[in-house]
């Protein structure tokens, strides 16, 4: 037996490393020479493949490739198309008081307004009622209520989906307004919804009910790569009614979990024209994605706004990914922290922010703004929670104030401005959502929204410990230890 062990070592050695570091070497030549990532990143797989050799290549084939992005660009191509015209006529409209409920927004967030114009084709609706949830089971409620009330199509793309029990819940409502003839697409991610079986969506699909997912595995098992995932959670509902937000569709995100309750997120819900942004999002979505006969940009798709909406809400949505050339989720974050007078306000559970990030907290909080981050107490991702922690430290001496949450678990992914603006959405102040994922992100520029978000802040800060410089002191050298080696590594999380 120790012969033969011996003589596993000797091939390992004399055959297979030999060969993985030929093959690093290639990859390191596609990193510097192809794909043209960020120097940090560029230096953290440098180091990952030659330092690491069989850890780098492992992680290099789940996490580091580089996705073909030529279909992404072409469908993308087909939206800017659309959008043209529109943003054209909306830019003229901005400055000219030619919108009446603009009236109350300044021009400084109209300049915000016009950024994510001209980088995003994100067109401001202005008719919009919103209603905010921070509790999965009032989230799904409504959601269900909308789907049972469904009179011509339903939209579903999220990017977790859990054979449990509230995933059985909302495909059977699925399946049901499929029986009566409504149209029903769900679209999933390759990696976060393959948990269920075949045999899940047999109701669903015998019913007429359409499927499909992003970057799929070919073995129809659950997909390895973890890069270029589709993150967002979005809902349209006849075109009328919409939800976007952290929460996607599983048990534990409506605190049945025990490990994880109480589950604590953040989504809205929104009637008006923005429903249209998401409409024109999913659909693009399910038009990359599915193998099926595209989705038209029919009238049947946007009937207009709801009559009921009693408020006159201005908002944009707005969308990121591998196909995109900026980075605008991660710029309507630089942009939201610049125009701050008082306060910012953020709720993440996962905090990797590049350098842009940090210098824009930190010049913030030097400058007299009331800079606060709140962040779980409990890791679900353990290299993202220690590496969060080392960047929290930084920011500390600059005045900013971090919390952890220990009421559960906190997955809201949202900034707050002063009492003017807000965001609400699927990504997280990460790396990940600002480069390698698609993410979507409503930003309201609304007072009485912005309050009411802010007042939810201060709540949870009642079940919050402040991450002070003593506090961060005095943990275990081997926390440390975890923290400064997740910190060098970030850039590839």
């Amino acid at each position: 037996m120790i012969t033969i062990f011996a003589d596993l070592i000797e091939f390992a050695n004399d055959f297979i490393v030999p060969i993985i570091y030929f093959i690093n070497m290639l990859f390191a030549l596609t990193v510097v020479f192809i794909e043209r990532k960020s120097p940090t990143a560029t230096t953290a797989w440098l180091m990952a493949l030659f330092l690491l050799p069989v850890i780098g290549f492992i992680l290099y084939l789940f996490v580091g490739q580089s996705f073909h992005r030529d279909r992404m660009f072409r469908v993308k191509k087909e939206y800017d198309e659309v959008m043209t015209n529109l943003i054209e006529s909306q830019k003229k409209e901005l400055f000219s008081h030619q919108i009446p409920q603009l009236h109350t927004v300044s021009d400084a967030y109209k300049r915000m307004m016009l950024m994510l114009m001209e980088s995003n084709r994100a067109i401001v609706t202005t008719d919009n009622a919103v209603r905010i949830f921070t509790d999965g089971n009032d989230k799904f409620a409504a959601l269900l209520e909308a789907i049972r009330k469904a009179e011509d199509h339903i939209h579903l793309e999220y990017y977790i989906l859990k054979d449990d029990e509230i995933g059985r819940e909302v495909f059977s409502a699925l399946t049901e307004r499929a029986k009566a003839g409504v149209t029903v697409r769900f679209l999933g991610d390759g990696l976060g919804a393959a948990g269920p079986k075949r045999s899940f969506f047999a109701p669903y699909l015998e019913a007429g009910g359409e499927l499909a997912f992003f970057f799929p595995s070919l073995l129809h098992i659950r997909h390895p790569r973890i890069n270029y995932r589709n993150h967002r959670k979005i809902a349209v509902i006849d075109g009328k009614i919409g939800f976007i937000g952290g929460f996607n569709i599983g048990d534990d995100y409506l605190s049945r979990v025990p490990e994880w309750a109480p589950w604590r997120d953040t989504a809205v819900m929104v009637e008006g024209h923005a429903v249209s942004s998401m409409q024109i999002r999913f659909i693009l979505d399910w038009n990359y994605a599915s193998k099926g006969e595209p989705i038209e940009f029919s009238p049947r798709y946007f009937p207009g706004s709801n009559d009921s909406a009693e408020r006159l809400l201005p908002m944009q949505v707005v969308s990121g990914g591998p196909d995109t050339y900026w980075n605008p989720i991660k710029e309507s974050y630089l942009k939201l922290i610049s125009l701050a007078t008082e306060s910012v306000y953020i709720q993440t559970p996962y905090f990797i922010p590049d350098e842009s990030i940090m210098d824009a907290l930190r010049m913030a909080a030097l400058s007299g703004i009331d800079v606060r981050i709140m962040m779980p107490s409990k890791p679900d991702h353990f290299f993202v929670y220690w590496a969060g922690y080392s960047y929290i430290a930084q920011l500390l001496d600059a005045g900013v104030r971090a919390y952890t949450y220990d009421h559960g678990f906190i997955h809201a992914k949202t900034i707050v401005v002063d009492e003017a603006a807000a965001s609400v959405g699927s990504a997280n102040w990460d790396v990940r959502s600002f480069r390698l994922n698609f993410e979507t992100n409503a930003i309201m520029y609304d007072h009485q929204i912005a309050m009411v978000l802010k007042e939810k802040y201060r709540l949870d800060l009642d079940v919050c410990t402040e991450l002070t410089p003593e506090r961060l002191a005095a943990l275990p050298l081997m926390i440390k230890l975890k923290q400064s080696v997740s910190r060098l590594f970030s850039p590839l999380l």
